[in-house]
């Protein structure tokens, strides 16, 4: 009797635990359903010919596949390569510059206190709101007088300028959410700041750097009106404007192949970058939720 009735009374316990479980999956499925559809559809279109791409839907247009398009957009006239590499080079740059600066400023705001430091990071922070089309003329006037316009490293240096707040913010929240007595043990070990930072600190804002540079990699690597602005010399065209000068037949008629597939390259190295990190991100992004 003991055993039946302890049976029963575990049974609506249970109940619930199985259908949260069961809802949790469903919902997860269906997201990643909503997300993953349009990825597909964009590398499916990307191996067919333009023709079928601009053409009125049908069934017969997933019969017709070619790898035409890629074979194209890295040989000829092209060279797709060059333009990734550009792309790689002021993405990886600027992603790099930003956590180096922002670990090094979050450190300063979070563990030192001088006069007007609030006043200074909220000035900081103010600053993601001014969107930099806002103050496109002067910058272009201010690097144009430094001779770092037509420049991979003028680039670098405004992405740097655009993503830095968020990266100060995000690594000062990484430093505030650690315990004190990490430092106060260093500092007692004959450690330095610096020394601190590198040897004791570094290994536990490893999210909020991550973070940093994934929000910097992505920014830099699909921005296009700054790398249109800056840039004239072709051979150093980001990829996202070597994608607008993808075109062929009179008139500037887009051939939609190329452009598809171009906007596929473009994808991987996001998603390679994001799933690689995302563990960090996560954290990075919760750090300091609580506290700082």
């Amino acid at each position: 009797m003991a055993t039946h009735t302890l049976g029963r009374t575990m049974r609506p316990a249970q109940h619930p635990r199985r259908t949260g479980t069961i809802f949790y999956w469903t919902a997860g499925i269906l997201v990643s359903i909503i997300f993953l559809v349009p990825l597909l559809w964009a590398v499916i279109r990307s191996l067919q010919p333009a023709a079928s791409i601009t053409a009125a839907p049908s069934w017969n247009n997933f019969t017709d596949f070619t790898g035409s398009n890629y074979s194209d957009l890295f040989s000829g006239q092209i060279h797709l390569w060059r333009y990734i590499g550009n792309s790689l080079i002021v993405s990886i740059g600027t992603g790099v510059l930003v956590a180096v600066l922002s670990a090094l400023a979050g450190y300063g705001f979070a563990k030192f206190r001088f006069a007007g430091s609030g006043l200074v990071f909220g000035l900081i922070i103010l600053t993601l709101m001014v969107p930099f089309q806002a103050v496109l003329t002067p910058l272009f006037l201010e690097l144009n007088a430094l001779h770092l316009t037509d420049s991979r490293i003028g680039l670098i240096l405004f992405y740097t300028t655009f993503n830095l707040p968020f990266g100060v913010f995000v690594m000062r929240n990484s430093f505030a959410s650690l315990p004190p007595e990490l430092e106060e043990s260093a500092f007692i070990d004959g450690c330095g700041p610096i020394k601190t930072l590198l040897l004791v600190l570094r290994p536990l804002i490893l999210p909020g750097v991550a973070t940093t540079i994934l929000f910097s990699f992505l920014a830099s690597w699909t921005e296009f009106l700054g790398a249109l602005t800056f840039l004239t010399d072709t051979n150093l065209f980001t990829l996202p404007v070597a994608l607008l000068n993808i075109q062929s037949g009179t008139y500037g008629n887009l051939n939609y192949g190329y452009l598809v597939a171009g906007s596929v390259i473009a994808m991987v190295p996001c998603v390679i970058l994001y799933v690689a990190l995302q563990r960090f991100y996560i954290g990075g992004l919760s750090s300091g939720a609580v506290k700082g």
